[in-house]
């Protein structure tokens, strides 16, 4: 009997949840990430699924995805040859199947623990639930420069136009309503460090409320970005996205994503 694609050899079952990972050189990262959700995602009393999306690394982050040990959680790699965080979530939203979807990130710098209120509010009816370092019952351990911290506090004002009353849009930890998410997936453009920007306006636009959640998130090592060489890009990404959100719908001939204005967006 073949494999089945959805877990382990004892059920068939589709996945109510389907988690996407975007990955970029995380050979060092993804493999206790990926242990630590696949652990959490096996005690859920549901069929759930990853999927790796694999955003041109150089390194062994695809291997190791390959090589994953099949279990009660299911385990697929994707590839998404575009570069960009943006396009990387974009690529693995449009090929979940479930009803409920997310997107975490390699590193899992959110406690997973928060998986547990973000789905029991989308089965209350939520349709977008993200977590907010800026809520006043998370706990966040910021290791972040003075520097960084104002460039942040900068980015949140500038995206706070786009995406008014949601206090955090960065947090790599959002869930949806399935449908939804691939609805909006097929309309976004913005590949770099403000897709989340995008992904939320779009989400609004279409009249679903953004539930923003408590989450215990840790400051990890490793982060690829720099005020001083990217802050440029990331104001000319929200200027496009201001643009893109006012203009007419483009023909659907037209490219679905932009290259990314440095950075590509991973923490």
């Amino acid at each position: 009997m073949p494999p089945s694609p959805h877990g382990d050899e004892g059920t068939s079952r589709p996945p109510l949840l389907e988690i996407v990972i975007p990955a970029y050189n995380e050979e060092r990262r993804l493999p206790g990430g990926l242990l630590q959700l696949c652990a959490k995602l096996a005690r859920m009393p549901f069929p759930t699924a990853v999927i790796v999306v694999d955003n041109n690394s150089t390194d062994r982050t695809a291997e190791i995805v390959r090589n994953w040990p099949r279990g009660p959680v299911a385990v697929r790699l994707i590839r998404c040859p575009a570069p960009g965080k943006g396009a990387a979530v974009r690529t693995g939203l449009l090929d979940t199947g479930a009803p409920f979807v997310g997107f975490v990130d390699a590193d899992m710098a959110t406690d997973l623990d928060a998986i547990d209120i973000a789905f029991g509010q989308l089965l209350s009816g939520e349709r977008v639930v993200v977590g907010s370092r800026a809520h006043l019952d998370s706990h966040v351990e910021n290791r972040h420069s003075k520097v960084r911290e104002l460039g942040a506090f900068a980015f949140r004002a500038l995206a706070g136009v786009l995406v008014r009353g949601v206090s955090d849009t960065q947090c790599g930890f959002k869930f949806f309503d399935g449908v939804l998410a691939r609805e909006i997936a097929v309309l976004l453009r913005t590949s770099g460090f403000a897709f989340d920007v995008e992904l939320l306006a779009r989400c609004v636009g279409q009249g679903a409320a953004v539930k923003e959640i408590p989450v215990r998130w840790h400051d990890m090592p490793g982060s690829r970005f720099s005020p001083a060489r990217h802050t440029f890009g990331i104001v000319m990404e929200l200027g496009r996205i201001w643009l893109r959100l006012r203009a007419r719908p483009r023909a659907a001939a037209d490219p679905a994503w932009e290259p990314p204005l440095d950075p590509v967006g991973y923490p």
